[in-house]
């Protein structure tokens, strides 16, 4: 658990890296286009609805309804897309830790090539989006409870993020052969649980992936170390 609070205090303090601000202005860029985007096709889809039915105030009330469904779309899906979208941009999050932190081992990190990280971006966003439609009905159930469903939300999104920010880095530092990720269970689900606890705190949640896929190159780091002295 020390670990993990020291690789989450690196990657906080690494935010003012120019390189890591890059990555997080492109990733929060494209991620808010994709939203937009899918906001107006689904802003025109109510439009021809309306239309179809005879609803008055058509134009008005599907510009009005696709925003909201927006707002709402970015509330409960904003850590899907947006770590699909860093997945991209994750190796210059993990050579900039490298450069920091473990200069010694800056000639590991291999870029993804296009059709490999889109792989991985859609085999991870299609894994997030069936757990946490599967864990919706428990959700709504626990909703009296107040604090339920933001602990269901934790618990399920630990065992996500934990894999998808330890192996952002894990692919790119892994050695040709290996397969098996070196970071223990524990270890990913304290990540992907501190994450998915920071995605519930507002504007704190525009951050936490980053700063995951930063903490998660130091725990694989840490990991792979081990590895090597054990």
């Amino acid at each position: 658990m020390t670990e993990l609070v020291s690789s989450l205090a690196k990657a906080v303090g690494q935010l003012a890296d120019p390189a890591v601000l890059r990555v997080l202005a492109k990733s929060l860029l494209v991620t808010l286009v994709l939203f937009v985007i899918s906001g107006a096709v689904l802003g025109m889809a109510i439009y021809q609805a309306l239309i179809g039915f005879g609803v008055a105030f058509s134009a008005e009330l599907s510009g009005f309804l696709g925003i909201v469904a927006m707002l709402l779309g970015m509330w409960f899906w904003f850590r899907v897309v947006a770590l699909a979208v860093l997945q991209f941009f994750a190796d210059e999050i993990v050579l900039a830790v490298e450069q920091r932190h473990y200069p010694e081992a800056c000639d590991t990190v291999r870029a993804l090539p296009f059709r490999e990280d889109l792989g991985n971006s859609l085999r991870g966003m299609g894994r997030a989006i069936l757990f946490n439609l599967l864990a919706a009905p428990l959700a709504i159930i626990l909703l009296f409870t107040g604090i339920g469903p933001a602990v269901l939300f934790v618990l399920v999104n630990a065992v996500l993020l934990g894999r998808e920010l330890t192996d952002m880095a894990w692919l790119r530092l892994r050695e040709p052969g290996k397969a098996g990720t070196p970071v223990g269970g524990f270890d990913r689900f304290a990540l992907g649980g501190a994450i998915a606890a920071l995605m519930l705190v507002p504007f704190a949640n525009l951050l936490a992936p980053v700063i995951g896929a930063a903490a998660g190159t130091h725990v694989t780091h840490r990991a792979m170390n081990r590895g090597h002295n054990a």
